[in-house]
This record gives C-alpha cells, structure tokens and sequence, in this order.
C-alpha cells in the first residue's frame, strides 16, 4: 500500500493495555501514512488498567511503530490523559522528536491551534476519580460482551452494533454532557484567540465550526481506537476525521507479521533506547 501523505495527525484514547483497544487496526493505519507531525492526545496507555497479564504483542507493536517515527525524526508529542495521569509528574520531558506534555500550541498554516485531552473539563474526574475509574472498568467490560455479541452477529450475517453508542443516544445526560463538553472547550478557545481547539477524552469524533458573540473557532476531537476508530489528519490547510475501514486495507498485505526478524529487532532495540533514556532522565 502506498503510503499517504499527512502534515498532522491526531490520535487520543487508544487505551493500551485494554481487551478493547483496537491495535492491530492502529498498527495498519500507521502504516499506511506519511505524517509530519504526530500529536498522541491523551489516554494512550490505559495505566488505570494496566496488567501485565495482558498486553498483547500487537499492543507492544503499536508502541514500537511510533517509536520508529520518533527515531525517523518525525516530532510526536504525547499529551497526557486522565487513563495515563500517571505521566503528568514528567511533564515537559523532551528527548530527540518525542515531546511528552500536558498540552500543546501549534502555528498551523498561519493559525493557532491547542491540543489537549479534556478531562479539565470532566466534573467526575475532578471531583469522583474513583468513580469515573469504576466507570472505566464498566465500559471495557461492557466492550468485552459487546466484542462477543458482535462476534455471534457476524456468524449469522447480521450487523454489528455498538452497546455504548445506543446508551449513549438513548440517555439525555449522556448526549448533554457530550454537548456541554464540546461548547465549553470551544468558547475557552476563542476566549484565548486559538483558531483550533482539539480534544479527546469523550470518544466521540468531530469537525465543526462553533460560534459564539465573542468569535468562532474549529472544535476537533479525534474520537478513539477502541469503538469508533477514528483520527484527525491535516493536509491540503484541511482537517478532516479519517474512519478506518477493513475493507481499505484487505489488499494491504503487511500484516501483523509485517516485520522481517531484522526490522522487528532494529524496532525493538530502539525502544529500548528510548526507555533507558527515559530512566535516565527520571533520575
């Protein structure tokens, strides 16, 4: 597959380390792309639910490729979640093109644009963590059957659905808060002159122009990669939300073997590196 071109790409809530991340789908779009510039928005490693039990070799691989466009020297900068807060005591760690922070200002084109998570914005985090730690735990097990009735779904020729998206529309708290979520980002953005605004957080994609008496700006969110399977790319002075489709990628024949024994050492021998640099910095 012909790699595309990219200036930036966004991708938030990849939740490593869970039995619904969807790696092996990230993995291939990965490598499918040519970015410039990669921006990690937040809950990348699900430290909430890290086990060593489980941590599948795809998982493993996904953190390897991006250490390859590190050492490449393409800039990726990881921005801190609430699922990976744990990172935030070393914030501001820069080592070559990785860039670990809490939040990050771009000159894009001419105009500002601000990266960061969200979770600020959630009330339960800031005021119930363990409540909002519970709720983690529900929603990946609510994943886990969800994963299974999809699974039966397929045997029998039926659609798949998504649990969490049908509670999610059927309850109006839920589809409130995603609201007020969007708009309170949206109008602190314009308050501050950014032109982009873009979050993660609440799984949800999106694209659009919000406005207000003060101004307008783009809110952006690159939604997630353990339901909707999405990211935000720029080019072409253009964001658009990219949604990954199987059926793009069956002629890809690089698959999760898709490393000679000589690459997937080179890889792994640079992520080592960059752990015992890491250490070394911690120190």
């Amino acid at each position: 597959m012909e790699k595309r071109e990219v200036e930036i790409v966004v991708i938030s809530d990849v939740h490593l380390g869970t039995y619904g991340c969807h790696a092996k789908e990230l993995l291939k779009y990965l490598k499918s792309i040519k970015p410039k510039k990669i921006i990690l928005n937040g809950d990348i490693i699900d430290i909430w639910q890290f086990s060593k039990r489980y941590w599948p070799e795809t998982h493993m691989k996904v953190i390897r490729k991006l250490m390859k466009f590190v050492v490449e020297g393409v800039p990726v900068y990881y921005l801190t979640g609430n699922h990976d807060e744990l990172l935030r005591k070393f914030a501001d760690l820069h080592m070559g093109a990785f860039h670990l922070q809490n939040k990050l200002v771009l000159d894009i084109d001419g105009k500002k644009g601000w990266f960061f998570h969200g979770d600020v914005f959630d009330v339960t985090m800031q005021h119930s963590k363990w409540l909002a730690k519970m709720g983690a735990i529900g929603y990946d097990s609510l994943i886990l059957i969800n994963s299974f009735v999809n699974w039966c779904l397929a045997l029998i020729g039926r659609q798949k659905m998504s649990f969490s998206q049908k509670i999610k529309a059927k309850f109006k708290d839920a589809v409130k808060f995603i609201n007020s979520f969007e708009q309170t980002a949206a109008e602190l953005a314009i308050e501050k002159g950014y032109e982009y605004v873009v979050c993660g957080h609440i799984h949800q994609a999106e694209n659009r122009k919000v406005t207000t008496e003060l101004g307008d700006v783009t809110y952006l969110n690159s939604g997630d990669w353990v339901e909707s399977l999405t990211a935000l790319e720029y080019a072409n002075k253009e964001w658009k939300v990219f949604k990954y489709n199987h059926k793009d990628f069956e002629k890809d024949e690089v698959e999760l073997g898709e490393l000679s024994d000589s690459e997937d050492l080179h890889s792994k021998l640079n992520v080592n590196v960059l752990l015992e640099k890491i250490k070394l910095e911690m120190v």
